[in-house]
């Protein structure tokens, strides 16, 4: 699972990015603080099935805090993108390469409007943000375009005096997108293109069909960062009007920075993505007057009113929504623990769909070659192998050995 997190300069996309990883890089408010991508583990949030049984899990990987289980995703937080990018404008098309095999995409902006095209400062509420999400559709699908185009008379030629398939054609050429044959033949019959004569296809057609893939490979959700700024929750609620079929979260990820870093050094009692947080007997003794009228902001004017600082939510929205991912737990019927006692120590995405042999082919290759069945271990029914799997099912694998 690879998330990438997008945006123009300064918009908070390093925050955004920090705040979800606590990893350490550069946050600034000028343009092109960030150069190089920055890659980091991220978490999606469950609820934990260890309360089904009873116990405590104890994670191989990731975390779990009063029974929220946290599911290690990579992130990758990819320079600001600027009009132009596909065309090489601020490393435009450095940065966009970056993003080649990202899953689904975060796109952070400012939802306050304090920050022009460019990434520059000006006054709040200033600038439309509607056009940042305009303006990061337009370069992702011209980069699109721009490698479908590349060589595509002489492609198109070919494919026609072979008589090849020119959407297994296509697949194999953009697989680097994460495009499939399947992905192309569905945008060529939605678009009522004539798949045996690709070289007729029009400028217009070939940038429709980049749209078309972009969408299924490049799914986005919009991160209203900067959503405790006065008059910026007004913008918020104008942009789900405007793009209604969008994904659109208020986020401030200063203020969830503020708290992770907070949890992690036991000021407070704060799980991702929660609504509230607990002041500790340590925070009580070590945070002046300034931090705790900081906290007292955040409690008030985020959380209280967003019910979420929206990090933690884009996540989730982007993993379990978006791209309808499932987690699925490995256990046995009689033994949850591992052979070093750890219990329910791991926990897999897996796409929403997906059978007991493929969470078998998941665990090892050997299983799924060895299958004989399967085990839902919450209900102790045994199942075939192209038995549906369910949100938090935990499965035992049965095979040949």
């Amino acid at each position: 699972m690879f998330i990438g997190i997008v945006g123009k300069p300064s918009c908070g996309k390093s925050t955004f990015f920090k705040s979800a990883t606590l990893a350490e890089v550069d946050i600034a408010n000028y343009p092109f603080t960030t150069i190089k991508p920055n890659h980091a583990v991220g978490f999606v949030k469950i609820d934990c099935v260890d309360t089904f049984f009873e116990k405590q899990c104890h994670p191989r990987t990731g975390f779990c805090v009063n029974h929220k289980r946290f599911v290690p995703i990579d992130l990758v937080d990819v320079a600001g993108l600027v009009p132009g990018a596909h065309e090489g404008l601020g490393m435009g098309n450095q940065f966009l390469d970056d993003l080649r095999q990202a899953d689904a995409l975060v796109h952070v902006i400012d939802v306050s409007g304090s920050v022009n095209e460019k990434g520059e400062p000006v006054e709040t509420l200033s600038y439309d943000p509607a056009n940042d999400i305009k303006f990061l559709e337009t370069e992702l699908d011209q980069w699109y375009l721009g490698i479908l185009k590349k060589g595509w008379a002489k492609f198109a030629r070919q494919v026609m005096q072979e008589k090849s398939n020119i959407a297994k054609a296509l697949g194999k050429q953009l697989s680097a997108l994460k495009i499939t044959e399947e992905m192309v033949a569905g945008g060529i019959k939605k678009l009522n293109l004539n798949s045996e004569k690709p070289s007729e296809w029009s400028d217009e057609s070939l940038l429709s069909l980049s749209t078309e893939l972009r969408k299924i490979t490049k799914p986005m959700v919009i991160a209203a960062n900067k959503i405790d700024v006065p008059g910026a929750q007004k913008n918020f609620e104008r942009l789900k009007t405007q793009f209604p079929d969008y994904f659109i979260i208020p986020c401030s990820a200063e203020s969830e920075l503020a708290l992770r870093e907070a949890a992690k050094h036991e000021l407070i009692k704060y799980i991702p993505g929660e609504d509230s947080f607990e002041i500790t007997d340590l925070g009580n003794e070590k945070l002046n007057d300034k931090q705790k009228t900081a906290l007292n902001f955040i409690k008030t004017n985020v959380l209280e009113k967003f019910n979420t600082a929206g990090v933690q939510d884009a996540l989730n929205k982007a993993v379990f929504e978006m791209l309808d991912y499932i987690a699925i737990y490995p256990g046995g019927v009689n033994n949850l623990e591992d052979q070093y006692g750890n219990c329910l120590p791991d926990c897999f995405l897996l796409k929403n769909g997906s059978t007991a042999l493929d969470f078998a082919f998941k665990l090892h290759t050997d299983f799924g070659k060895k299958f004989i069945r399967a085990i839902d271990v919450k209900t102790k029914r045994t199942v075939g192998k192209e038995h549906l799997l369910k949100h938090l099912d935990v499965v035992e694998i049965i095979s040949d050995k």
